[in-house]
This record gives C-alpha cells, sequence and structure tokens, in this order.
C-alpha cells in the first residue's frame, strides 16, 4: 500500500522514507472552532490537511497527523471562544504541543519540515512552538533540521481574489466561515457543508481594538463574520489548486534547490 499519510505507515516504511529518501514532513496545525450554521467545527484543520495531501503528491512529502486544537478563538477573527464546541488550547499548550512534536521528527532524523497554519490564532505560538524545538534540538547536537512556517492563505493571488470577490475583498480576518472557505469545504469536504443554512446577515463591524471580557454583542449570533454569498464548489477548486501549486513551488524552491 502506498500511501502519504504518516498515521497509515509502518515505522519502517516512515523510516525509509524520512530518512533514505529524504522527504519533507508537512504538519497542518488547526483547530476545532464554530464556523457558522453550515460549517463543521473542524474547518480549521480539515482545509490545512487536505491542502497538505495535495502539496505531498508534487513533492512528495509525508503527511503527520494534524494538530487539530488551536489557540483560543478571538472575536475579530474567529467569531470568539464563547460558542458551544469551540474548543481551545491555552497559548503555552499550543506552544509545547508544536515544541514537542517538531523535537520529536528531529529524533526521528527527519531534515525538512512544513508547518502549515489553518487558524490566524495559532500564529505566535506555532512560532513559539518552532524556536522552542529548534534551541531543545541543538542543546541535544541537532543541528540539521530546516522549517518552513506559512499560514495558507498567504499563498493567494490578487488575481484569484479579484475572481473569488468581483465586488471587492473584504480582508482575511473577516473571512471567517464566508466565501473562501465555504468555497474551500464545497471543493474538499461537499457532503459536509450544509449549504441550506447559510445565512445573510451583514458583515460584522469592529472597532480596532479589543475589550476584555470579550464583547460577545460585537459577533454575529451565527458566527460568520462576513456573508458567503457567492461562494462554490468551482471558486474552491481554483483556491485549492493554487494553493497546492503554489505551496509545492514554494517547499520545492526551499528544501531542494536551497540545498544543491
Amino acid at each position: 500500500m502506498q500511501t502519504n499519510m504518516m498515521a497509515e505507515m509502518t515505522w519502517v516504511e516512515y523510516l525509509r522514507r524520512l530518512q533514505t529518501e529524504q522527504q519533507t514532513v508537512l504538519l497542518p496545525v488547526g483547530a476545532l472552532e464554530q464556523h457558522g450554521y453550515h460549517l463543521p467545527m473542524g474547518t480549521d484543520h480539515f482545509l490545512p490537511t487536505a491542502i497538505c495531501k495535495g502539496v505531498a503528491e508534487r513533492i512528495p512529502a509525508i503527511v503527520a497527523p494534524p494538530i487539530a486544537y488551536g489557540y483560543k478563538s478571538q472575536p475579530r477573527m474567529g467569531g470568539g471562544n464563547h460558542f458551544p464546541g469551540t474548543t481551545s488550547l491555552d497559548g503555552g499548550t499550543l506552544t509545547l504541543v508544536v515544541r514537542d512534536i517538531i523535537k520529536e521528527l528531529g529524533r526521528h532524523g527527519g531534515k525538512k519540515l512544513a508547518v502549515m497554519n489553518g487558524h490566524c490564532e495559532n500564529l505566535f505560538f506555532a512560532i513559539e512552538g518552532i524556536d522552542l524545538a529548534l534551541r531543545d534540538l541543538r542543546f541535544e547536537g541537532i543541528t540539521d533540521l530546516k522549517i518552513v512556517r506559512f499560514d495558507y492563505w498567504d499563498f493567494t493571488t490578487p488575481a484569484t481574489l479579484d475572481k473569488c470577490f468581483p465586488d471587492g475583498f473584504p480582508g482575511f480576518a473577516l473571512e471567517h466561515a464566508a466565501v473562501l472557505e465555504t468555497s474551500m469545504g464545497l471543493h474538499v469536504f461537499p457532503d459536509l457543508v450544509r449549504i441550506d443554512s447559510l445565512v445573510d446577515d451583514p458583515a460584522a463591524v469592529f472597532p480596532p481594538y479589543d475589550v476584555h471580557p470579550a464583547r460577545t454583542e460585537w459577533v454575529p449570533p451565527s458566527g460568520v463574520l462576513s456573508p458567503a454569498k457567492g461562494a462554490s464548489a468551482e471558486k474552491g477548486k481554483m483556491l485549492f489548486d493554487e494553493y497546492v501549486d503554489r505551496i509545492s513551488e514554494a517547499l520545492r524552491k526551499e528544501f531542494v534547490e536551497t540545498d544543491k
């Protein structure tokens, strides 16, 4: 059986591909977070995992099991942690989970790792986990692990955004459970998208600051920050293909061309 999924391999197959073939390991980092009435709560780890699978068919690479829990949802980018089902980690916990996984990959003999984030709030905790892991590995004498970290949506081109938003792009912060994620869902996991439950509420309007405890009344009751009207499987495929193409190209450049 040929598979790119680490969890489906035997340890012997994994060791051969990791050490002998020097394949890249892809680590999706997501969250379990509400995504409105129409998208599953696993959207933030379903999408990066699917993209990683696509990338692994190009490089090739090994896809590690995703980190399915993320840092606390924030009102201005994820609706907030007050929604039932949103199940979050403290920042320090996420940092240590990322650190420990990377240390294990380094111990296995991995030389190339890509950390793909699918949940905005994870950003700096993932970076801290990477930094701590590399520091600990250096202390253990392991200095040859190279890591590339990114948010997959940063690979969206302006031309694609123009096609997805003919009336203007509202910005990534308000794209929670909106056109981009809904379109991607319709392409990647169509059976889990409750398209009949889409709401057409106006986009959320936030001041340029946060208040603690969170002002939950600022967030639309559905948890969707911007209307998903206009989402389609066609747009989702366009986005997905662009991410796979451009991320594969970036990793090939970092892990192949720069090593020559």
